[in-house]
Order: C-alpha cells, then structure tokens, then sequence
C-alpha cells in the first residue's frame, strides 16, 4: 500500500470529530488531509479554506433549508460521509455530512494544497499529465496549459477536479478504510485561522461561516454574491 502523504500524520479522524455542529467541525478541518485512492492513483489535499452550512430552517444558504431532498438525501445521513453535488451545470464540489443521523449540515470543502498526486491532479486539470511545478503559459496550440500547483484545489470545484470527485461518490464513508479518508494532519497554528462571510451566499451572507488560513496561497478569493443582471 501507497504511504500516507509525508506532512500529515496517519492517523484516520474518527466519526466522533464530525458529530458536532458544522460551525465547530469547520474550523477544526483546517490542516486536515482528504486523501483518495482511485484506479488512477492518489492524490492528497490538505484543506486551506472550507464553509459550514446549518441545519433545516436555521441556515438559509444551506441545501438542508428546505428539507430533506433526493439531491441533499446524503445530508441527513451518518457524519463523516462525503455529500458531492453537482453546479451550474458544470461542477462537482464536496462537503464532509456534520452532526448526528438525521441532522442535515456539513462544511463544504472550499480551497488546499495538494501534497501529494500533484501530476495527477494536473492531468484532472488539464487533461495531460505533466511534471508539478510546471509554469502555467500559453501554448499557442490549444493544449490547456499547466496550472501552478498552488491553483490545483484553489477553489470547490477545483478541489473536486483533484482529488477526482464525481456523482458516483455521493454518500462515500470517509471514516473508514475505503479509498476517501480524513486524516489528522497538521492543524495551524489557531492564530493564523480566520472567518468571514461566506463566498457568493445570496441568503444568510453575513453569517461568518467560511474559515480559512491566514496567508496561505492556496486559499480562494472572497466574492460577495451579486445578483445577475436582467
């Protein structure tokens, strides 16, 4: 078996550290690693930014708002699940399901380093593999050009792209010893986290729920949600 990557400690966090509120759990996700194991290899990314969504009828910007649906049925299940939706007809992003069966929250995965499986990160990215590290440029060919490594998970849905998440991995136990696993990591230092406003939330967007590391390149910029023009 593949070691785990070399900047995080091994050891798996058990369901226990997801049955709180998603507005405690968030936090304490920063420094963690998500590691996924697919056919195609590995690729670990240590989470720099994430977002917590609440419960039913308490949290307006969350998908459980309304209730439970078949789109956010992941949501109401066991903690420490991986609920992956997909957006704008375009995107998957991944959340980490929060409190107990039944509860409907999570902490959408926002922004990491990618620390190990960069080249296959790149070639989720780009469509062909090239060294990490490589200098985003234009090619003049139309071949997409390699993104700089700190770019690979800047943002939900290139997180997605990286670590390989599709709709066939909606409901995935992380908690375990499957192929998508949390591990400890190596938490910041407490005085380098910060919160604010969530990205883009046009309900409940002054609730300072999103949480990231002071300072770390990785993180994805803050865009406060305006309405499209007519």
């Amino acid at each position: 078996m593949t070691a785990e990557p070399a900047s995080a400690s091994w050891r798996l966090l058990d369901r226990s550290f997801f049955d709180r509120h998603p507005a405690e759990v968030a936090p304490d996700l920063l420094g963690r690693v998500l590691v996924h194991d697919s056919p195609g290899g590995r690729v670990a990314v240590r989470l720099t930014e994430v977002e917590a969504y609440g419960l039913p009828g308490e949290d307006p910007a969350s998908h459980s708002y309304r209730g439970r649906t078949r789109r956010n049925a992941v949501m109401f299940g066991p903690p420490g699940h991986l609920y992956v939706y997909f957006i704008y007809g375009m995107h998957f992003c991944a959340n980490l399901v929060c409190m107990p069966e039944g509860s409907g929250a999570a902490v959408l995965l926002r922004a990491g380093e990618v620390v190990a499986g960069a080249e296959l990160a790149h070639a989720r990215r780009t469509g062909r593999r090239v060294p990490p590290g490589e200098p985003a440029a234009d090619t003049g060919t139309g071949t997409p050009a390699a993104a700089p490594v700190r770019e690979l998970a800047r943002g939900p849905a290139r997180l997605a792209v990286a670590l390989g998440f599709a709709r066939e991995h909606d409901g995935v136990d992380c908690c375990g010893e499957g192929p998508v696993r949390v591990l400890e990591g190596l938490p910041p230092d407490p005085a380098r986290v910060r919160s604010g406003p969530r990205t883009g939330v046009p309900n409940g967007k002054h609730t300072p729920w999103r949480f990231w590391i002071d300072g770390d390149p990785t993180v994805s910029p803050y865009r406060e949600h305006r309405p499209r023009a007519r």
